[in-house]
């Protein structure tokens, strides 16, 4: 019987890495949720809380959070939020540095900070020693994350279970 794909939200700022992001979501291995356009992210900003609103129902019934990392990820204010509440929620959280794949408008990019870093835990453990942040191989970068994706998410997701 064939196994259904998992059910992810993914995580990365727009500006810089929407064509790399588009370049995981075609691969099919898991079914991620539906960009917006950047019309509709600026009507959601003007909105009086409508980011978090349209994060909140988009993650509701995903069972985990893809950070895709790029250089400059893990300064945006949404993907913090993002990290929290996928963490709050108990959801499958982990990250994946994007800055390998080849993006047609700027060739490759560079790695950004792990976003995991600027999170301790009450027991003071960063939630980058907890959470993995995957760096696919410099050389096949694309084949890496289609290759391995969905178990990265299955592992994110056990591990929160447990």
């Amino acid at each position: 019987m064939a196994q259904t794909k998992r059910q992810v939200f993914y995580s990365f700022c727009f500006d810089d890495d929407v064509m790399r992001v588009q370049q995981i979501r075609n691969m099919g291995v898991v079914d991620g949720d539906e960009p917006v356009s950047p019309n509709e992210w600026e009507q959601l900003q003007r909105k009086d809380g409508g980011v978090k609103k349209w994060i909140d129902d988009n993650m509701a019934y995903r069972s985990c959070v893809v950070v895709l990392v790029g250089k400059r990820t893990a300064d945006r204010k949404w993907v913090k939020y993002e990290i929290e509440k996928a963490w709050n929620d108990k959801k499958g959280l982990l990250g994946v540095y994007i800055h390998n794949l080849k993006c047609p408008r700027n060739g490759l990019g560079s790695q950004g900070a792990n976003p995991f870093d600027q999170f301790t835990l009450k027991d003071g453990t960063k939630l980058s020693s907890v959470v993995k942040c995957y760096n696919p191989i410099f050389n096949d970068a694309y084949g890496d994350i289609k290759a391995n994706l969905s178990s990265w998410v299955e592992t994110a997701i056990n591990s929160r279970k447990s």
